[in-house]
């Protein structure tokens, strides 16, 4: 073996035994929702956005708390309303008179300028508000009275939708969707988890965690997902997959008669980075196809949109995803 290959070996290893470092911190936490904490740090190390769909009281929140803190990130967080405005999110320009009588504007940035922004309930917000974050999210800066301003890097926004209550909300376009790289869905906690929350919440006694990563170990992270080899089998399933679940000729039978909104290259782009960073959390050295299987649904079900058929006929999103699935 080459000594750049040794390197390539070694760094891998090391980052995987920091991310597993990492998740074990975030479990003392946040208990029973290994799965949810796996995907969102997958999402992270890829360099993406999440998008976190659960009912109240789930612990969105205080996940997302945790992962900043233990991922050594800065982190503000906005709680969407239809009254809140692009400004309140962006930040603004003011006048501002010297003592010389000098007038002059100045720009004062909004929550926008962190490392980890949580946009709680973000269907709450109006649409001119959510069209404020697109750019950020794609670009990863924003412009104000025509000027550009970068955000930190990395920049990841975590928003979340409460799945019940949908009177007063403005439902996320597709433009704003595709920029989500994943939709993790937070359930209830099993019955044992949700004894440790009780028995964890209920005192004064409050579990410490430790930052086990930083702003550095982050995009280095991100940069070795990005890095990692990737087999042309792989490659060709991903392809497969994303590709079937666009109605057309080549389609499956299931997606021309139910599908109307299907994934875009975005869904590959996500699909594929995912795939690398879950390799890497499992501490291998490229992704396989049953990587690619498992993130199907996470990545790609908020990219797809389903007829009033597949609704009268009982077909759901995940039933199509396992449908394409077959025979990769």
């Amino acid at each position: 073996m080459s000594d750049a290959a040794k390197n390539i070996e070694q760094s891998l290893s090391d980052t995987a035994a920091r991310l597993i470092k990492a998740r074990e911190e975030i479990g003392k936490i946040i208990f029973g929702q290994d799965f949810v904490i796996d995907q969102t740090l997958i999402t992270l190390m890829s360099g993406g956005h999440i998008l976190l769909i659960g009912v109240p009281g789930v612990a969105k929140t205080l996940l997302v708390e945790t992962l900043a803190q233990v991922l050594g990130l800065s982190s503000n967080r906005i709680q969407c309303t239809p009254d809140l405005m692009p400004a309140d999110v962006l930040g603004a320009e003011v006048l501002e008179e010297d003592e010389t009588g000098r007038r002059s504007f100045r720009f004062i940035k909004g929550p926008v300028f962190t490392q980890f922004l949580m946009a709680d309930e973000i269907n709450r917000a109006s649409p001119r508000t959510q069209s404020a974050l697109l750019q950020a999210m794609q670009e990863h800066e924003v412009s104000v009275s025509g000027q550009p301003h970068a955000l930190p890097e990395p920049f990841h926004v975590l928003a979340t939708q409460n799945p019940i209550e949908q009177e007063g909300t403005y439902p996320l376009p597709e433009a704003q969707l595709d920029r989500f790289m994943m939709q993790i869905d937070v359930d209830y906690p099993s019955a044992d988890a949700e004894r440790q929350v009780l028995l964890a919440t209920t005192t004064g006694k409050k579990e410490a965690i430790s930052a086990i990563m930083n702003k550095s170990d982050v995009l280095a992270t991100q940069s070795l997902v990005r890095d990692m080899p990737i087999g042309e089998k792989v490659v060709d399933a991903i392809l497969t997959l994303v590709r079937r679940g666009r109605p057309g000729p080549d389609a499956p039978d299931i997606v021309n008669e139910y599908v109307t909104w299907a994934p875009g290259p975005r869904g590959s782009q996500g699909l594929m980075l995912a795939s690398r960073a879950k390799a890497l959390l499992d501490k291998r050295e490229a992704p396989s196809i049953d990587d690619v299987i498992e993130l199907a649904e996470p990545v790609l079900k908020h990219r797809m949109a389903l007829n009033f058929k597949a609704g009268a006929n009982g077909v759901g999103v995940t039933d199509i995803i396992q449908a394409l699935c077959e025979g990769l």
